[in-house]
């Protein structure tokens, strides 16, 4: 099936599917191969590691030859030049989250570079495409990672942001296969972001454990977490983070120190594994190129089969 839209347009991609930007995770290994599935694989930037993300990006080079963005995680990357740093790697396609897009969209732009910025909620649609940014990737709160201290699912988000605003809208949050796709265009949205879809992939760096967890997973085995204070956070349901359910408040940043542990050393009670709802509908370790492709399948299966049914 072929694309022709404004997100595809935007992005360079073959297909509107974007993997999310997971900090340590989003590398050249998992990027590339999304790249190379026909859809937009980004290099993260929120662990704070900019040498090792250029070298990544450099990487990217060398594993495809398909356009790929990065991520900019402006609050973990205060004070380090960030804008200059992505100029420098010659991307055409950023997405900006944690922070305004105020303090980079017009820099990005000058130097061409499209900007998509991550909003939670309605009025952060608002302001930022105030700011000027090209697209949104409008993020539900079932979605995986830092969240919204006061989550708003994609059913009820996504039509919304569409209602108020003209620019085009990738979709984040509980999206893994062609009929939560489908939906998400029904609802407004012209590409989808996956995130937990790809940490579980072949590719993905990180360990089986992790992986396996996932594949494990019910619809109902993930917590919200630190809904009192910020950022709050959707996650697996391990013993540490049981426990953690019943603060209201704590400090998250504390729980992430070990982070690589559980990320690469396998041990699920090192952190916290940032894991969306969507855990509960994956159900095998699949290459970034069967995900991409059953997905784009499905999607035209699905949007047949609904002509047909009303035409």
């Amino acid at each position: 099936m072929n694309f022709n839209n404004r997100v595809t347009a935007l992005t360079g991609s073959r297909y509107p599917i974007v993997q999310a930007p997971m900090g340590w995770i989003a590398r050249a290994q998992l990027a590339s191969a999304v790249c190379n599935a026909g859809g937009m694989g980004i290099i993260e930037t929120s662990s704070g590691e900019l040498d090792k993300v250029a070298a990544e990006v450099a990487k990217m080079r060398g594993l495809t030859d398909q356009a790929f963005g990065i991520n900019i995680a402006l609050a973990f990357v205060r004070g380090s030049n960030i804008i200059d740093f992505v100029i420098e790697q010659g991307i055409r396609f950023v997405t900006t989250s944690a922070g305004s897009p105020e303090v980079c969209t017009s820099a990005l732009q000058d130097a061409g570079i499209t900007v998509f910025h991550v909003v939670p909620t309605l009025d952060a649609a608002l302001k930022a495409v105030d700011a000027g940014v090209d697209g949104l990737v409008v993020e539900g709160g079932e979605g995986g990672g830092f969240k919204n201290p006061s989550p708003v699912s994609s059913m009820v988000l996504l039509p919304l942001v569409r209602q108020r605003v003209d620019v085009p809208i990738i979709a984040a949050g509980g999206f893994c296969d062609g009929a939560s796709m489908a939906a998400a265009f029904a609802l407004g949205a012209e590409g989808i972001q996956m995130g937990t879809r790809m940490v579980s992939c072949a590719e993905s760096p990180v360990h089986s454990n992790w992986k396996q967890a996932i594949i494990r997973a019910r619809e109902t085995d993930t917590v919200f977490l630190n809904q009192q204070s910020r950022p709050a956070l959707r996650a697996l349901r391990t013993e540490r983070t049981a426990r953690l359910q019943a603060l209201g408040k704590f400090d998250a940043m504390e729980h992430m120190s070990r982070i690589q542990d559980l990320y690469f050393g396998g041990d699920m009670e090192a952190a916290i594994p940032l894991t969306g709802e969507v855990c509960g509908r994956i159900d095998a370790v699949l290459t970034a190129q069967q995900i991409v492709e059953q997905t784009i399948d499905e999607f035209q299966r699905v949007i047949q089969r609904l002509c047909r049914q009303y035409p």
